[in-house]
Order: C-alpha cells, then structure tokens, then sequence
C-alpha cells in the first residue's frame, strides 16, 4: 500500500505543476476581459511562470540536496499554495504575474527536482520505469483534464476556482508528505551566488528577447523601447537580437563558472561534466522540444478558437479533447511498449507521428476548424506526445546513480521549462507577428479607399493586437469608417489570423523535425532483456 500511496502523493503534485498553463490558455479571453488586459500581456505571464521554473530549477535542486529532498518538497508545496492563493484573488495582470508567475513558479522550482529524485529513492528497477511513466501519465492527465476542467469552470463559475482547488490539493499533498521516503538526506553544502545570477539572467535575457520579437523585431527594428525619446536599437539592429546575444553570453560565463568550481574543488551549481553523458545529453534535449511543442499547440490553438471564432472557454477545451485523450492513452502504450520496444524507437516513433500530425493540422486550418482532419491532427499530435512522455523522465533518470538523482532533476526541470517559455515566447510571437504583417500587407494591397488605408496603417503601425474578429467590425465603426469598409476590414482581420495560424504551424513543423536529430543517443537496449535479444536497433549500442 505505502508502495503506491508514494506515487500518488508525487503524481498529484506533478498534476498541479502542469494543470496551471492548460487551464490558463483556454480562460485566455475570459482572463484578458476579467482583469481589463491583453493576449499578449497573457501570452507573458504564461512564458514567465515556465521561465521562472527554468531560471531557478537548478537552485532548486542544490537547495533539495542541502535541506533533504522531502523537505525540499513540502517547503516548495506551500510556496506554490501561497501563489495559487495570489493567482485566485488577483484583482490585476501585475497580482497574477506575483502570484502565479512568480510565487508559484518559485515553489515548483523545490517541487519539481524533488520529485523525480524522491521517485529514484522510493523505486528499483521495473518499478521505477513504472513510477516515472505514472509521473508522465499524471502530467498527460493535467493536459487532458486542463482544459476541460478549466474550460468548465471558467464558463461556468470562475477561473479563479482552478487555483483555490490546487490551494487544497497542495495542502493535502503537504499533510501525506510523510509516506514518501527520503534515503539521501540533507548533505550541506555552499551555494554559488554567482552561478544563479548567471544562469538565471541568461536565461531570461534569452526568452524575453524571443517574447519581444513580436514587437522589437527580429533583426530589422520595428518598434524600439525608447529612452527619452531615443529609440534603443544599438548599430540599427533590433534590441531583440542583443538581448539574447547577451542571455547567450552569460550562459556560456555560467558554464565556464561551473567548470572552474570543480578545478578548484568547490561545489557547482550543476555538474556540467553531465552533458558529456550521451543519453542524457539526447534526453534532455528532446525533453525541450516536446514541452516547446506542448506549449506551443497550447498557445496558440486556444488564442485562434477564442479570439476568431468567439468559442467560450469550455468549447475550446472540448476542441482540444482529442490530443489530450490520446496523449493519456499513448502514455500508457508507450509504457506498455517499453517491454518490447527500446526507448529509442519509441521516442522515434513519436517524433515521426509529430511532424505528421503538424503537417495535417497544417492543412486543416480553415476558417471554422470545424473538420474532421483538425480532430485526427490534434489526436495523432497527443499520441505523438504521450508515447515521449512516457519515456523521456526514466531515460534521463537512469543515466546517472541516485547521487546525482536531484541534480538530474533540476536539469529535468530545466530543460521542460525552458521549452515551455520557448514554445510560449517564439510560437506566441511568430503568431502575433504574421498577424502584424499579413494584416498590413492585406490592407496595403485591398480595394478600401486610400483615406481608409491610411487610417488603419496608422493605427496598427505600433503593431496589430489579437482581438476577436467580431469586434473589428464595431472598432472599425469608431474609427469613423463607412459600413462597407468595416465589414472589409474585418474580412480581412479574419483572412489575417488564419494566415498567421498557418505560419505558426510552420514553425512548429521545423521545429518538430529538428528534434528527430537529437534523439540518436537515446538508450537502443530494450529494459530487462539480455543483449543478444535485443531488436536489431540496439546493435548501435550506447555511447558516451
């Protein structure tokens, strides 16, 4: 009974950890209208509560290594309640980026690297591929039950209820705490100051700088931020650019500082010695492509249901159902596989299913996606997603002793929220900026009058906001535009958003295939079978 009375106390906290971004992309609108914002003020909180994971999991570790894992776990349970609090009273965007963006993303930070090494401390052998595939099976169950729950609630009552629920659950997580068996203990040592200041500031500096992109440019400067009324693109070049020029450098500054502390015999933040570990190295990069995908899909399909087809919160959730079913179901088959299967064809298997279902939800986008190949698209995407899931936590787990389990952990972390602010930040942005242009573009090139034109260029030179399409036609009218050309413009706000979709898909296309090449060093040995029985992928072998 203790046996699985541990993973249930562990997978509820996973639960949580992943509910908060299904459940806040569908209530996008229903929020942007509740606290008087904007999508792209959402699409930032989002990408910073997964940002604030990725810059601080790491510490998050090292403090689970000095305080003990359990206690790691229960301290950050209560921060995260703290935050969910915060989120559920916010009467504004800035006490929704506290709570939920901050607070609860410093809470998941002890969370999170606790436990996937509490799990290689309560499990052996079988087992713990078992309890790592139920952790990636509760994080599938949060997808698919996000939206639906939060789509429920948020049309229904409140999307302030999701966070007063998990308030309750953390606590209930916190009081069974003591079930859960923490072997290694607390092993004092010293934090380096400087290697968290350095890996968090690049960090940052390298998503906010994608986050911007929409706004700043890319490379050509759009709209700069402006110093008493200078504009702040240095050589001409978009601030964008330099900002994650400058992420990048301290990041590399970091690595260097983790080295130096090992020469010197001082202990790092992480042991950067472990990228040098083949499986791992795949593991984790993988492991950032499927959350940035995740986050992605996430992101942007809930934003075109709500904003341009004018579904509430439920009906979104109910259109997303179909990749979250599948991504539970292929959780358990990808687990199930794994005793005839080795890791490495799984997780192919996966990737190949991904760039497909991308492709066909690409040529699904209409104006209702209302079609039967969009429900296939978004199924075949979750299977695709479960069968990673299920996999990815043990490869990475099992690529080092339980040592360096919580250190593994945070990089776990690491990685899985850093894709997430990635997907969040470039999908989010590539959306938001094919919207600025094909709009423009269109309305360059349409049969409005000049005097229109010139109107609406004007009022969309500082770039073009996701609204609902409906409402176009109404702002239109308070511009002081005729009938006609309202009901042109919104025509044309309406072909606009689907061509940003498509572009969107694109990019998440590229980013689908680019994964394929980091997965080579995933394990090709099936678990618990003697070599000479392995199937004829494993005769590759693994290397270091």
């Amino acid at each position: 009974m203790k046996k699985w009375s541990v993973i249930a106390i562990l997978g509820s906290a996973q639960f949580v950890m992943v509910l908060d971004g299904t459940v806040m992309n569908v209530s996008i609108s229903t929020v942007v209208d509740d606290l008087d914002t904007s999508v792209a003020a959402m699409q930032g909180a989002i990408t910073f509560y997964t940002l604030t994971m990725a810059a601080f999991m790491l510490l998050g570790a090292k403090l689970g290594d000095i305080w003990g894992r359990r206690r790691a776990f229960v301290i950050g349970s209560c921060v995260y309640a703290v935050g969910s609090l915060v989120t559920a009273l916010s009467p504004n965007v800035a006490f929704l980026f506290l709570g939920w963006s901050v607070i609860e993303g410093l809470g998941a930070v002890l969370v999170i690297p606790a436990i996937a090494a509490l799990i290689a401390d309560n499990y052996e052998g079988h087992e713990r591929v078992t309890a790592y595939a139920i952790i990636g099976a509760a994080s599938g169950a949060a997808v698919a039950a996000g939206p639906l729950i939060g789509g429920f609630l948020t049309t229904y009552l409140s999307w302030r209820y999701v966070f007063v629920a998990e308030v309750v659950i953390m606590i209930g997580v916190v009081l069974f705490s003591r079930a859960v068996t923490d072997r290694t203990g607390a092993r004092p040592a010293r934090i380096d100051l400087l290697s968290v200041v350095l890996s968090a500031a690049g960090l940052v500096l390298v998503v906010f700088g994608m986050l911007q992109s929409k706004t700043w440019g890319w490379v050509i400067p759009l709209q700069s931020p402006e110093i008493n009324g200078v504009a702040i693109a240095p050589l001409g070049v978009s601030l964008t650019i330099w900002l994650m020029l400058a992420g990048a450098l301290l990041l590399w500054a970091f690595v260097d500082r983790q080295r130096r502390l090992v020469e010197s015999e001082r202990a790092p933040l992480v042991d950067v010695a472990l990228f040098a570990i083949l499986r791992l190295r795949s593991g984790l990069t993988v492991l950032a492509a499927q959350y940035a995908l995740t986050a992605g899909l996430f992101f942007m399909v809930p934003v075109y249901l709500q904003m341009t087809l004018g579904l509430d919160a439920l009906e979104t959730g109910i259109r997303i159902f179909p990749l979250s079913i599948s991504l539970i179901l292929f959780s358990i088959l990808g687990t199930k596989l794994s005793l005839i299967w080795s890791p490495r064809r799984i997780i192919r298997a996966g990737q190949i299913i991904l760039v497909v279902s991308a492709v066909v939800l690409l040529g699904a986008v209409d104006l209702e996606l209302e079609n039967l190949t969009f429900g296939v698209g978004m199924f075949a995407a979750g299977a695709a997603l479960g069968l990673l899931a299920s996999q990815i936590g043990n490869v990475n787990m099992s690529s080092v002793d339980e040592a360096q389990s919580s250190e593994v952990g945070g990089l776990q972390g690491v990685f899985q929220n850093l894709g997430s602010s990635l997907g969040t930040a470039l999908i989010g942005s590539v959306l938001i900026g094919a919207l600025a242009t094909s709009f423009g573009s269109a309305v360059a090139t349409s049969e409005l009058s000049a005097d229109t034109r010139s109107v609406v260029q004007q009022a969309t030179a500082g770039g073009v906001e996701i609204v609902p399409a409906a409402s176009v036609d109404d702002l239109a009218e308070q511009a002081g535009l005729s009938e006609a050309d309202a009901a042109k413009l919104t025509a044309i706000y309406e072909r606009s958003q689907i061509e940003s979709l498509r572009v969107a898909f694109v990019a998440l296309i590229v980013i689908a295939l680019g994964s394929l090449f980091f997965s080579r060093g995933i394990p090709a040995d099936v678990a618990g079978r003697p070599r000479d029985e392995q199937t004829d992928d494993a005769a590759i072998g693994e290397k270091r």
